[in-house]
């Protein structure tokens, strides 16, 4: 993405990667050592057992086993990324070491996709013999090699002779996860085009590792050698041809009197452009056949823009390697998961059918009816045909869907050590590993898209909200109204890179016309209170939360986020001076624990201090509500340092109370205690199922999803020493039970997070139910 278009800086960029701890992975154990039998059996001695049974013990007569290091070791579910730093992106060669943020991104998104464990080997390792020597060193720690931005034509000499010598999965990403994907959307394309892959007439720009892979497996696919022109710098590669060859590009060298990419295009059914951005002019898209298939997938910029080619050609299929336009052609639809089916069924490669079988897959899974996460993450839901020919990278069937297809290829043909017996089965435990949460605000973001909203960003002159509103506007979140003073306002968006054209709409306080009306509003409401019109006028004038809550309050605005600059307590004070409760609402804090698997919500983190019985049996209506909005059925804990009774309290017998008073709300008819409720309670009686089966008459079903803690305090620390020691994220606390959204960030918030709370507050505004505003 060009510089002007890019929501970040490069010092948001490396501030977040030096962020403690620094990079994008860690190490996680998964065998508890909190007692010392548990290091005696995990370490020494009890770690010789399993030594034994994968090298052998001579003095008993065992055999070793090698294979037994896929049941006792972390082996099978643990791929290497090796690069050398001689490709890397687009840069070059940069070395071993500036490759190290790429490769630990691409263990991240082993993890993320497919719950693959990553780790990343940058290797000081100069020539093709140097990489394989080492790589063959280090092959019995892990169940996968993924090479990865390792230049040309060593790569293939490196992948060939790794696949040769070792009996585990070796995949040079670079080569053919671009073929895979690219090659799943040609299918398609041809189906909607009426074309057969045997009669198209392709030509393809750049023979590096990506070029020279997808030539080769559409091919396999069908496409005939005689049909594809492939080009390079120096033009057509044609047989008889000196210049720049090597043995990789002889292999697809055809008889043609065709000398240059423009002749070449000229009456083709199909480009690919994996090369350089700008090679390919509007003429050479419209001397194309009727109906072209146009896939230019150079990155960051395509070989020619999508606007272009329609401009062009209205009647092409247009893909690009870019998330900003339809049909992107995306590694992550294929790696992950082809290693996925391939480390589950303990393949000892990966085979030409396999990687056939997943670019089936992905085009099998294009045509089916879209689930309502891709929609959600879209903002729209997206039906196959020229502008969806490929699955979106959030489709959350992929993980269930293209390692079955890999897995069955690896049984085929030979390469499985272990067979699934039940497919089916196999398929409902991979839709099970991944974490759904993760994808929360996917899902948020999709739905605000939908129909996005106006949101008053209060602090409109700090450049970390200016970034974030810039950000909401881009990501097609909604309109972005910035409160502030519009020379401050232009002269920080200047110094952090925010075009002046970007559409983010300022409003200044004393200038606005608005201003006289929202005085008497305010003035209305505070008269009573101690407040002089002048008062009035100056709260409007200097406060931009009274601003911004004004202009919300009185529709000029659908939502508001505030509290970059000041306490929560003070923003909020400030917006309640404009705002009232929802009616039959409690106003409450909520945050989103996602963490191990589970989605939790806890509350009350910010209103009420110490509250009654009264305030905590509300509390408890508005969090279960808060909860369902986001798609969760609540199942309410009321939680205490006591559990039914043991020991009681003077806050233990509050939270009794509350219970109690649930109950006869419910056995009223109280329509909104539709949820399943019980306390007082202890965390782990809540979270366990173990510890609840102590109490049988328990009225949970389940594992509470939502802590209703029993003071500010308690609700307080608890998120926050979760946010503070790791291991789960804290969305939040998001403010419910206004009248009108608004969110409250944290003091200092992050461009991130500011993001995240403009979402939840346009979000909140959509789910509104119009009976109960």
């Amino acid at each position: 993405m060009s510089e002007e278009k890019r929501a970040f800086t490069d010092e948001e960029v490396l501030a977040l990667h030096r962020q403690h701890p620094a990079g994008k992975i860690s190490v996680t154990p998964t065998k508890p050592m909190a007692t010392q039998r548990d290091l005696a059996m995990l370490y020494s001695p009890g770690v010789a057992v399993p030594v034994k049974v994968i090298g052998g013990d001579a003095k008993r007569g065992i055999p070793p086993d090698p294979d037994a290091a896929y049941e006792y070791t972390a082996k099978g579910n643990l791929v290497a990324v090796v690069s050398n730093g001689t490709a890397i992106l687009g840069l070059g060669n940069l070395g071993a070491l500036a490759s190290k943020p790429v490769m630990e991104g691409k263990s991240v998104l082993f993890k993320r996709f497919a719950d693959i464990d990553s780790i990343d080997i940058e290797m000081d390792a100069d020539g093709a013999e140097a990489v394989i020597s080492a790589t063959r060193a280090i092959a019995p720690t892990f169940g996968g090699i993924n090479l990865e931005d390792i230049k040309s034509p060593e790569c293939f000499e490196i992948e060939t002779r790794l696949r040769d010598e070792l009996d585990i999965p070796v995949f040079h990403d670079d080569q053919h996860g671009t073929a895979i994907v690219a090659a799943a959307g040609l299918i398609n394309a041809c189906e909607i085009t009426g074309r057969s892959l045997a009669d198209l007439k392709v030509v393809v720009s750049g023979a590096g590792a990506a070029g020279l892979s997808v030539v080769g497996l559409i091919k396999l696919m069908g496409v005939r050698h005689e049909n594809v022109i492939l080009c390079d710098q120096a033009g057509v590669i044609y047989r008889g041809r000196a210049e720049k060859m090597d043995q990789y590009k002889s292999a697809h060298a055809v008889d043609t009197p065709l000398r240059t990419l423009t002749e070449a295009m000229s009456g083709a059914d199909c480009f690919l452009g994996l090369s350089v951005a700008g090679v390919v002019s509007k003429e050479m898209i419209a001397s194309m056949a009727k109906n072209p298939i146009v896939f230019a997938m150079a990155n960051p910029d395509p070989e020619i823009m999508p606007e272009d080619i329609r401009a062009a050609r209205p009647d092409a299929i247009v893909a690009t390697g870019r998330s900003d336009y339809p049909n992107q052609i995306n590694n992550v639809l294929g790696f992950p998961y082809i290693f996925r089916g391939a480390l589950d069924v303990r393949a000892r490669t990966i085979n030409e059918d396999m990687k056939r079988a997943a670019a089936l897959a992905l085009a099998a899974l294009a045509k089916e009816d879209v689930p309502d996460e891709v929609a959600a993450a879209l903002g729209y839901r997206p039906k196959f045909g020229p502008d969806y020919i490929v699955p979106n990278a959030f489709d959350p069937r992929l993980i269930s869907h293209v390692p079955a297809y890999v897995a069955q290829a690896a049984i085929d043909t030979g390469v499985a050590r272990r067979p699934i017996p039940d497919m089916d089965a196999y398929k409902n435990a991979l839709a099970q590993r991944l974490d759904p949460t993760a994808k929360l605000m996917q899902r948020l973001q999709g739905a605000v898209r939908s129909k996005p909203k106006r949101i008053v960003f209060a602090e409109g002159e700090e450049p970390a909200v200016i970034r974030a509103a810039y950000a909401f506007s881009e990501q097609g979140l909604g309109e972005a109204i910035l409160v502030g003073r519009e020379e401050q306002v232009l002269r920080n968006m200047a110094l952090v890179g925010v075009p002046e054209d970007a559409g983010l709409k300022i409003v200044n306080a004393r200038l606005s016309d608005t201003n006289p009306v929202f005085v008497e509003h305010v003035y209305h409401r505070l008269q009573r209170f101690g407040a002089l019109h002048r008062d009035a006028q100056r709260l409007v004038n200097q406060d931009r939360n009274v601003f911004g809550a004004c202009m919300v309050a009185l529709g000029h605005a659908d939502g508001m986020v505030t509290g970059v600059t000041r306490t929560f307590s003070v923003a909020y004070d400030d917006v309640r001076r404009v705002i009232d409760a929802k009616k039959g609402c409690r106003p409450i804090g909520m945050s989103i624990i996602l963490a191990q698997g589970k989605t939790t919500f806890i509350a009350d983190t910010n209103i009420t201090e110490m509250p009654e019985a009264e305030d905590i049996a509300q509390i408890a209506i508005q969090a279960a509500r808060g909860a369902r909005r986001f798609g969760f059925t609540p199942r309410v804990a009321l939680i205490s340092y006591s559990t039914f009774g043991n020991p009681m309290g003077e806050r233990a017998a509050k939270v009794r109370e509350a219970v109690a008073m649930l109950d006869r709300m419910k056995g009223a008819g109280y329509e909104d205690i539709d949820f399943e409720y019980e306390g007082e309670m202890s965390p782990e009686v809540a979270l366990s199922e173990e510890s609840r089966a102590l109490y049988p008459f328990s009225r949970l079903s389940e594992p509470a999803n939502v802590l209703v803690m029993p003071a500010i305090h308690s609700a307080a620390i608890s998120t926050k020493l979760l946010a503070s020691l790791g291991g789960a994220t804290v969305v939040g606390p998001m403010m419910l039970g206004l009248e009108h959204s608004v969110q409250i960030c944290p003091l200092g918030a992050s461009v991130s997070d500011i993001v995240t709370f403009a979402t939840i507050a346009a979000f909140d505004v959509n789910q509104r139910a119009p009976s109960k505003s």
